[in-house]
């Protein structure tokens, strides 16, 4: 099994800054793309950001300018550095993990999630 934890989360004024972090550990062959996601109340859950092995990223318009995502191969650790935060930032943010397992079965692994709340 592999588990995520994340950590970071909390309460910010409008216009600050937080940085979530979150780190695969358990037995796996490798961890494809890596993302965050949120999910508001009475919203659908959605893709904030996503990043690759190699690197390559993706955003929500939503979060462009805004919000940074990287990761530490090496360390099984993905982050999401948002600044500039808004009230409509305000959310449960969730990390997803592409997980390899040996003999290449591939499957979604996810966080707990982190509540991140954006005041006026």
């Amino acid at each position: 099994q592999v588990e995520l934890v994340e950590s970071g989360g909390g309460l910010v004024q409008a216009g600050g800054s937080l940085r979530l972090s979150c780190e695969a550990s358990g037995r796996f062959h490798s961890i494809t793309t890596m993302a965050w996601y949120r999910q508001a109340p009475g919203n659908q859950r959605e893709l904030v950001a996503s990043i690759t092995r190699g690197g390559s990223l993706n955003y929500a318009d939503s979060v462009k300018g805004r919000f940074t995502i990287s990761r530490d191969n090496a360390k099984n650790t993905v982050y999401l550095q948002m600044s500039s935060l808004k009230p409509e930032d305000t959310a449960v943010y969730y990390c997803d993990a592409r997980v390899i397992l040996p003999g290449s079965y591939e499957y979604d692994a996810w966080g707990q999630g982190t509540q991140v709340t954006v005041s006026t």
